[in-house]
Protein backbone atom coordinates (compact mmCIF):
# COMPACT_ATOMS: atom_id res chain seq x y z
CA UNK A 1 0.00 0.00 0.00
CA UNK A 2 1.42 3.63 -0.92
CA UNK A 3 1.78 5.96 2.67
CA UNK A 4 -0.70 8.38 2.65
CA UNK A 5 0.89 11.78 1.47
CA UNK A 6 2.11 14.33 3.37
CA UNK A 7 -1.06 16.84 4.65
CA UNK A 8 -1.74 20.06 6.63
CA UNK A 9 -5.60 19.03 6.70
CA UNK A 10 -6.41 19.25 10.22
CA UNK A 11 -8.09 15.67 11.45
CA UNK A 12 -11.15 17.14 11.82
CA UNK A 13 -11.31 16.99 8.35
CA UNK A 14 -9.11 14.21 7.28
CA UNK A 15 -11.18 11.66 4.69
CA UNK A 16 -14.34 14.16 4.93
CA UNK A 17 -15.02 13.70 1.45
CA UNK A 18 -14.50 10.66 -0.81
CA UNK A 19 -14.22 11.11 -4.50
CA UNK A 20 -16.81 10.03 -6.88
CA UNK A 21 -16.24 12.10 -9.70
CA UNK A 22 -17.73 9.24 -11.70
CA UNK A 23 -20.99 9.83 -10.50
CA UNK A 24 -23.76 12.47 -11.24
CA UNK A 25 -23.82 15.08 -12.24
CA UNK A 26 -20.40 15.08 -12.83
CA UNK A 27 -19.75 11.84 -14.53
CA UNK A 28 -15.93 12.43 -15.17
CA UNK A 29 -14.59 9.62 -17.73
CA UNK A 30 -12.79 7.30 -15.63
CA UNK A 31 -9.14 8.21 -17.07
CA UNK A 32 -9.85 11.45 -16.02
CA UNK A 33 -11.03 10.26 -12.47
CA UNK A 34 -7.85 8.45 -11.90
CA UNK A 35 -5.44 10.89 -13.29
CA UNK A 36 -6.77 14.03 -11.21
CA UNK A 37 -6.32 11.43 -8.26
CA UNK A 38 -2.55 10.64 -9.10
CA UNK A 39 -2.67 14.23 -9.68
CA UNK A 40 -2.99 14.95 -6.36
CA UNK A 41 -0.88 13.27 -3.77
CA UNK A 42 1.43 16.20 -3.09
CA UNK A 43 -1.44 18.86 -2.70
CA UNK A 44 -1.39 20.00 0.76
CA UNK A 45 -4.81 19.03 1.36
CA UNK A 46 -4.91 15.84 -0.28
CA UNK A 47 -5.51 14.12 2.95
CA UNK A 48 -9.64 15.99 2.75
CA UNK A 49 -9.96 13.34 0.60
CA UNK A 50 -10.70 9.59 1.73
CA UNK A 51 -11.27 6.88 -0.92
CA UNK A 52 -12.12 6.66 -4.70
CA UNK A 53 -15.25 5.36 -5.04
CA UNK A 54 -16.60 3.30 -8.28
CA UNK A 55 -19.66 0.59 -9.68
CA UNK A 56 -18.17 -2.52 -9.59
CA UNK A 57 -19.04 -3.03 -13.19
CA UNK A 58 -16.19 0.11 -13.61
CA UNK A 59 -13.51 -2.65 -12.31
CA UNK A 60 -12.72 -4.17 -15.51
CA UNK A 61 -11.48 -1.02 -16.86
CA UNK A 62 -9.37 -0.05 -14.09
CA UNK A 63 -5.88 0.16 -14.87
CA UNK A 64 -2.67 1.66 -12.58
CA UNK A 65 -5.17 3.14 -9.99
CA UNK A 66 -2.72 2.82 -6.65
CA UNK A 67 -5.77 4.08 -4.27
CA UNK A 68 -8.49 3.11 -2.04
CA UNK A 69 -11.17 2.25 -3.17
CA UNK A 70 -15.35 2.09 -2.08
CA UNK A 71 -16.74 -0.67 -4.64
CA UNK A 72 -20.30 0.30 -5.34
CA UNK A 73 -22.36 -3.30 -5.62
CA UNK A 74 -24.87 -2.19 -8.05
CA UNK A 75 -26.95 -5.53 -8.00
CA UNK A 76 -27.20 -5.18 -3.98
CA UNK A 77 -26.21 -8.68 -2.14
CA UNK A 78 -26.45 -10.69 -4.85
CA UNK A 79 -23.53 -8.78 -6.66
CA UNK A 80 -21.03 -8.83 -3.76
CA UNK A 81 -18.77 -11.58 -4.46
CA UNK A 82 -18.10 -11.51 -8.18
CA UNK A 83 -16.52 -7.93 -8.49
CA UNK A 84 -14.96 -8.55 -5.21
CA UNK A 85 -13.19 -11.63 -6.67
CA UNK A 86 -12.09 -9.89 -9.52
CA UNK A 87 -10.47 -6.67 -7.80
CA UNK A 88 -8.68 -9.20 -6.20
CA UNK A 89 -7.14 -10.69 -9.35
CA UNK A 90 -6.28 -7.18 -10.57
CA UNK A 91 -4.71 -6.21 -7.24
CA UNK A 92 -6.78 -3.36 -6.30
CA UNK A 93 -6.93 -2.14 -2.86
CA UNK A 94 -10.59 -2.26 -1.82
CA UNK A 95 -10.76 -0.09 1.01
CA UNK A 96 -14.51 -0.31 1.61
CA UNK A 97 -17.76 -1.72 -0.12
CA UNK A 98 -21.68 -0.46 -0.55
CA UNK A 99 -24.58 -2.11 -0.70
CA UNK A 100 -27.97 -0.99 -1.34
CA UNK A 101 -31.28 -2.42 -0.04
CA UNK A 102 -33.04 -2.65 -3.15
CA UNK A 103 -35.90 -4.52 -1.79
CA UNK A 104 -38.22 -1.37 0.25
CA UNK A 105 -40.95 -3.63 0.60
CA UNK A 106 -38.43 -5.61 2.91
CA UNK A 107 -35.55 -4.06 4.02
CA UNK A 108 -34.69 -6.02 7.07
CA UNK A 109 -34.65 -9.42 5.33
CA UNK A 110 -32.50 -7.72 2.40
CA UNK A 111 -30.12 -6.34 5.44
CA UNK A 112 -29.55 -9.68 6.60
CA UNK A 113 -28.84 -10.77 2.57
CA UNK A 114 -26.15 -8.40 2.30
CA UNK A 115 -24.76 -9.56 5.61
CA UNK A 116 -24.62 -13.35 4.96
CA UNK A 117 -22.63 -12.00 1.30
CA UNK A 118 -20.38 -9.75 3.36
CA UNK A 119 -19.79 -12.92 5.73
CA UNK A 120 -19.30 -14.93 3.03
CA UNK A 121 -16.95 -12.97 1.19
CA UNK A 122 -14.58 -12.68 4.60
CA UNK A 123 -14.47 -15.66 5.15
CA UNK A 124 -13.30 -16.83 0.77
CA UNK A 125 -10.58 -14.24 1.88
CA UNK A 126 -11.83 -11.63 -0.87
CA UNK A 127 -12.85 -9.43 1.51
CA UNK A 128 -10.38 -8.39 4.69
CA UNK A 129 -12.13 -8.26 7.97
CA UNK A 130 -11.53 -4.48 9.23
CA UNK A 131 -12.90 -3.70 5.35
CA UNK A 132 -15.67 -0.68 6.03
CA UNK A 133 -19.22 -2.29 4.67
CA UNK A 134 -21.80 0.61 4.30
CA UNK A 135 -25.56 -0.37 3.44
CA UNK A 136 -27.58 2.02 1.76
CA UNK A 137 -30.80 2.76 3.50
CA UNK A 138 -34.12 3.34 1.93
CA UNK A 139 -35.36 6.82 1.04
CA UNK A 140 -38.16 8.36 3.49
CA UNK A 141 -39.07 8.57 6.96
CA UNK A 142 -37.79 5.53 8.72
CA UNK A 143 -40.68 3.00 9.12
CA UNK A 144 -40.29 -0.12 11.79
CA UNK A 145 -39.14 -2.36 8.76
CA UNK A 146 -36.37 0.58 7.90
CA UNK A 147 -35.42 0.28 11.46
CA UNK A 148 -35.07 -3.47 11.44
CA UNK A 149 -33.01 -3.40 8.71
CA UNK A 150 -30.58 -0.30 10.36
CA UNK A 151 -30.94 -3.26 13.67
CA UNK A 152 -29.34 -5.92 11.54
CA UNK A 153 -26.45 -3.68 9.75
CA UNK A 154 -25.43 -2.65 13.07
CA UNK A 155 -25.71 -5.81 14.49
CA UNK A 156 -23.09 -7.19 11.79
CA UNK A 157 -20.86 -4.15 12.77
CA UNK A 158 -21.67 -2.78 9.23
CA UNK A 159 -22.11 0.82 8.76
CA UNK A 160 -24.98 2.76 7.60
CA UNK A 161 -25.16 4.82 4.41
CA UNK A 162 -27.66 8.06 3.41
CA UNK A 163 -28.36 9.09 0.20
CA UNK A 164 -28.92 13.16 0.71
CA UNK A 165 -29.42 14.71 -2.95
CA UNK A 166 -29.66 13.23 -6.88
CA UNK A 167 -30.95 14.17 -9.68
CA UNK A 168 -33.96 13.80 -8.86
CA UNK A 169 -35.91 16.29 -6.12
CA UNK A 170 -37.24 12.82 -4.65
CA UNK A 171 -33.66 11.54 -3.81
CA UNK A 172 -33.50 14.86 -1.34
CA UNK A 173 -34.39 14.25 1.72
CA UNK A 174 -36.16 16.57 4.18
CA UNK A 175 -34.73 17.74 6.80
CA UNK A 176 -36.95 15.62 9.51
CA UNK A 177 -35.77 12.50 7.54
CA UNK A 178 -32.73 13.32 7.83
CA UNK A 179 -32.38 14.29 11.50
CA UNK A 180 -34.07 11.27 12.23
CA UNK A 181 -31.62 8.82 9.73
CA UNK A 182 -28.86 10.42 11.93
CA UNK A 183 -30.63 9.76 15.29
CA UNK A 184 -31.09 6.07 14.43
CA UNK A 185 -27.77 5.87 13.77
CA UNK A 186 -26.32 7.43 16.58
CA UNK A 187 -28.76 5.35 19.15
CA UNK A 188 -27.31 1.97 17.39
CA UNK A 189 -23.56 4.08 17.80
CA UNK A 190 -23.15 2.78 14.12
CA UNK A 191 -21.29 5.42 11.79
CA UNK A 192 -22.42 6.61 8.60
CA UNK A 193 -21.48 8.30 5.21
CA UNK A 194 -23.52 10.58 3.31
CA UNK A 195 -24.01 10.77 -0.47
CA UNK A 196 -24.91 13.19 -3.31
CA UNK A 197 -25.75 16.94 -2.62
CA UNK A 198 -23.48 18.00 -0.33
CA UNK A 199 -21.03 19.65 -2.46
CA UNK A 200 -21.30 23.20 -0.06
CA UNK A 201 -20.91 23.57 3.27
CA UNK A 202 -24.18 25.49 4.06
CA UNK A 203 -27.54 24.57 3.27
CA UNK A 204 -28.85 26.25 0.11
CA UNK A 205 -30.99 26.57 -2.83
CA UNK A 206 -29.38 25.30 -6.52
CA UNK A 207 -30.20 28.00 -8.82
CA UNK A 208 -30.41 26.22 -11.69
CA UNK A 209 -32.16 23.05 -10.73
CA UNK A 210 -34.45 24.68 -7.61
CA UNK A 211 -33.23 21.61 -5.25
CA UNK A 212 -32.87 22.39 -1.85
CA UNK A 213 -29.52 20.98 -0.86
CA UNK A 214 -28.17 19.78 2.89
CA UNK A 215 -24.92 21.41 3.44
CA UNK A 216 -22.43 19.34 4.85
CA UNK A 217 -21.56 21.66 7.75
CA UNK A 218 -25.11 21.30 8.23
CA UNK A 219 -24.85 17.49 8.65
CA UNK A 220 -22.07 17.50 10.93
CA UNK A 221 -23.22 19.96 13.35
CA UNK A 222 -26.19 18.30 13.61
CA UNK A 223 -24.32 14.90 14.24
CA UNK A 224 -23.18 16.28 17.21
CA UNK A 225 -26.13 18.16 18.41
CA UNK A 226 -27.61 14.77 18.21
CA UNK A 227 -24.94 12.54 20.18
CA UNK A 228 -25.87 16.03 22.55
CA UNK A 229 -29.01 14.91 23.08
CA UNK A 230 -31.03 17.69 21.07
CA UNK A 231 -34.75 16.96 20.41
CA UNK A 232 -35.44 15.80 16.86
CA UNK A 233 -37.14 19.05 16.06
CA UNK A 234 -33.64 20.93 16.96
CA UNK A 235 -31.59 18.47 14.94
CA UNK A 236 -33.58 19.69 12.02
CA UNK A 237 -33.42 23.06 12.83
CA UNK A 238 -29.66 22.78 12.70
CA UNK A 239 -30.02 21.00 9.15
CA UNK A 240 -31.76 23.73 7.99
CA UNK A 241 -29.69 26.56 8.88
CA UNK A 242 -28.07 28.88 5.61
CA UNK A 243 -26.83 31.26 7.63
CA UNK A 244 -23.20 30.42 6.87
CA UNK A 245 -22.10 32.91 9.82
CA UNK A 246 -24.16 31.57 12.06
CA UNK A 247 -22.90 27.84 11.44
CA UNK A 248 -19.45 28.93 11.21
CA UNK A 249 -20.16 30.21 14.87
CA UNK A 250 -21.34 27.23 15.61
CA UNK A 251 -18.61 25.12 14.28
CA UNK A 252 -16.13 27.13 16.59
CA UNK A 253 -17.70 26.32 19.27
CA UNK A 254 -18.26 22.43 19.18
CA UNK A 255 -16.12 19.43 18.94
CA UNK A 256 -16.33 18.64 15.66
CA UNK A 257 -13.92 15.36 15.97
CA UNK A 258 -16.34 14.13 17.93
CA UNK A 259 -19.33 14.17 15.25
CA UNK A 260 -16.71 13.18 13.09
CA UNK A 261 -16.48 9.65 14.61
CA UNK A 262 -20.14 8.64 13.50
CA UNK A 263 -20.41 11.01 10.16
CA UNK A 264 -17.24 10.00 8.70
CA UNK A 265 -17.26 10.91 5.18
CA UNK A 266 -19.38 11.99 2.28
CA UNK A 267 -19.29 11.23 -1.32
CA UNK A 268 -18.96 14.10 -4.00
CA UNK A 269 -18.33 14.47 -7.77
CA UNK A 270 -15.91 17.28 -6.56
CA UNK A 271 -13.34 17.37 -4.11
CA UNK A 272 -12.20 21.00 -4.66
CA UNK A 273 -15.60 22.38 -3.74
CA UNK A 274 -16.04 21.26 -0.80
CA UNK A 275 -12.45 22.30 0.23
CA UNK A 276 -13.12 25.70 -1.55
CA UNK A 277 -16.20 25.90 1.15
CA UNK A 278 -14.06 25.01 3.74
CA UNK A 279 -11.07 27.55 2.97
CA UNK A 280 -13.72 30.41 2.28
CA UNK A 281 -15.04 30.13 5.68
CA UNK A 282 -11.73 30.02 7.29
CA UNK A 283 -12.19 26.13 8.83
CA UNK A 284 -9.50 25.19 6.79
CA UNK A 285 -5.89 27.67 6.53
CA UNK A 286 -5.02 27.68 2.92
CA UNK A 287 -1.33 26.49 2.24
CA UNK A 288 0.94 27.62 -0.88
Amino acid sequence: MTPPPPTTISPTWAGLVDDAALFPPGNAPLGRAIAAWDARRGEWWAGLVGTFVLKDTDLPQVRGLDAPLSVVATGGAGQVAGPLALAQRLGLQVSGVEVPLRDTDDPAGNARRVVAAIDQARSEGMLAEDTVVHVEMPQGQPTAAWLTAADEVAAADLRLKFRTGGLDPALFPTAAELASWIDAALDRETPFKCTAGLHDAARHRDPETGFEHHGFLNVLLSTAAAFDGAAAADVAAVLEEADETALVERARATDLARARRWFTSFGSCSVTEPLDDLVRLDLVEERA
